[in-house]
């Protein structure tokens, strides 16, 4: 079993296009984005567009779900002064691009993905059955 998992994508469109390829090319039994679609970068609505169109399950990211509240805060731990205040431009910016549809989306995110997969067997122990996987998918940690 192949599995595809990604995040952080911060609405870089070039970025997402490229992991999508190389995806498509691995050929993978399941694909799952782990949060973080938007900020930082100008293509939020169009990196949406295009999970949204490819039906990839996804998860909120701290990002996401301050976006999609029209928050000033992404949930982000900015160290220093600078960045601070690079991340206030950052959400502003991207609170302005984002669409009402999109924004919506990033609402309905949830917050973690249970998934569980049965193997099957070993080929050279046939009589033997594997148990299944069980992932908890999340961004961040499962403590929030």
């Amino acid at each position: 079993m192949k599995l595809a998992l990604f995040s952080d994508i911060h609405a870089n469109l070039p970025a997402l296009e490229a992991v999508l390829a190389d995806i498509d090319s691995r050929n993978p039994d399941a694909v799952y984005c782990l949060g973080d679609l938007v900020g930082y970068n100008i293509w939020p609505n169009e990196v949406i567009a295009e999970i949204r169109k490819r039906r990839i399950p996804t998860i909120t990211g701290n990002y996401d779900f301050g976006i999609g509240r029209a928050s000033d805060d992404c949930g982000c731990a900015y160290r220093e002064e600078a960045e601070k205040a690079m991340g206030k431009v950052s959400i502003a910016y991207t609170n302005k691009a984002v669409g009402d549809e999109e924004r919506n989306y990033l609402r309905s995110l949830p917050t973690h993905i249970r998934v569980e997969f049965e193997l099957g067997s070993h080929p050279e122990n046939l009589w033997q059955q594997q148990p299944p996987l069980s992932l908890l998918l999340v961004h961040g940690s499962p403590a929030g």
